[in-house]
């Protein structure tokens, strides 16, 4: 059923539809902050995984 799911017209009439809806003016902003925003999500998933590997390794301070 999906095993020609993505072919490439497919994207790009995605594209087209995309440059239609925004214009192309405003489709480097979006990409711009589409990708700072996956930087910032990046960076907290990493910071988060951190803080829980500090949390679960064991502080021996009774000794």
């Amino acid at each position: 059923m999906l095993r020609n799911a993505l072919e490439p017209w497919h994207i790009l009439v995605v594209v087209l539809v995309m440059v239609l809806l925004f214009g192309s003016r405003k489709l480097p902003d979006t990409a711009r902050a589409l990708g700072k925003s996956m930087r910032i999500l990046k960076s907290e998933a990493k910071a988060m995984k951190n803080e829980d590997d500090t949390k679960a390794a064991p502080v021996d301070s009774a000794r």
